[in-house]
């Protein structure tokens, strides 16, 4: 039996320590909160995590340290990620525990084909610069010898136990359709082909990464389902609950640049909005082959997608709202 701690109480934090507990390991589970009670066999702390003098202490004895933080602000990612990022990694130099990094595609910036681990970092806003800058301190700490540390990467989440605007698709896209709402787009084209990760799978991924010493000195894409349009589930949705396909439509930029002039989040948009403009497609196949894992079938996933709309008290196991949580 081993022991682990996780960072972030959300969807990715806790199905991460869902699957640490039934794989027989200890778990203790931080957040801001100290939500988590509910989990059996986790042990939920509150604590600030960019008191990296609190965060070691809580790390001593870890084997692997679990960052699925997420600032909740999207606007203020400059300002909270720092000293998140900072306080985490000092915890894990200073316990000799490995670092697994939850993290996203920001960095690949503007892309003309699948993403591989390989892509190039080529960032094309402030949020993927500062997420790649976090990533080459975590690798330049290991390089020194200092730290272990690996990164998974997740496309735009989907599954249950997520809600609001932690999941694009589903509140877009999903959830007006389930409810019977006109579907419009923030942004992008309707048609372009996208991949979506089941929040459970980056969560079975994170668990395996902090468990396995392949992990280690670089990134790994979570595996996740074969692309679709926007458009596509739409139709698949209302296939699932009895509806007419409904027309989607997307919001004009200009008017969505208009009302991000009063609207932050919306203003945030801007940044990622390539990544639904033209086909935007992960490739996993490299984590699927080394760790011998398979995505959760789309079918299965849209299924218990809709089911969480439905009634989020519906589908066994899921998560609480949101994807992770700052514990500050």
């Amino acid at each position: 039996m081993a022991r682990y701690v996780v960072m972030g109480a959300g969807a990715v934090g806790q199905n991460t320590a869902r699957e640490l507990v039934a794989a027989g390991h200890e778990v203790r589970l931080v957040s801001r909160s100290g939500r988590g009670a509910h989990l059996h066999g986790v042990e939920p702390v509150a604590a600030d995590a960019t008191d990296a003098d609190r965060v070691t202490e809580l790390t001593r004895g870890a084997d692997a340290l679990v960052n699925a933080l997420n600032p909740p602000d999207y606007s203020t990612w400059d300002r909270d990620w720092p000293p998140l990022a900072a306080s985490l990694l000092s915890a894990a130099e200073r316990t000799g525990a490995g670092l697994v990094i939850v993290g996203n595609l920001y960095g690949y910036g503007r892309v003309d084909g699948p993403m591989t681990e390989q892509t190039p970092l080529v960032p094309n806003g402030h949020k993927g610069a500062l997420r790649v800058r976090m990533w080459e301190d975590a690798l330049a700490a290991q390089a020194a010898g200092r730290v272990r540390v690996t990164e998974l990467r997740a496309c735009d989440y989907t599954g249950p136990g997520i809600g609001g605007r932690m999941s694009m698709l589903q509140e877009l896209v999903v959830t007006p359709v389930v409810r019977r709402r006109p579907v419009w787009l923030l942004v992008g084209d309707p048609d372009a082909a996208h991949t979506w990760t089941d929040v459970r799978d980056t969560g079975r991924l994170a668990a395996l990464l902090a468990q396995d010493d392949r992990a280690w000195g670089r990134a790994w894409h979570v595996p996740s389902a074969p692309a679709r349009s926007m458009r596509q589930v739409a139709g698949e949705v209302a296939a699932l609950v009895g509806r007419r396909t409904p027309a989607v439509r997307a919001i004009p930029a200009p008017v969505v640049k208009g009302m991000g002039l009063v609207v932050p989040f919306l203003r945030e948009l801007a940044e990622t909005r390539h990544q639904f403009d033209r086909p935007f497609v992960l490739d996993s196949s490299e984590t699927e082959r080394v760790f011998g894992m398979a995505p959760t079938p789309w079918e299965q996933t849209l299924a218990d997608t809709v089911a969480f709309v439905q009634d989020p008290a519906a589908v066994p196991g899921a998560a609480g709202n949101g994807i992770s949580e700052t514990a500050a």
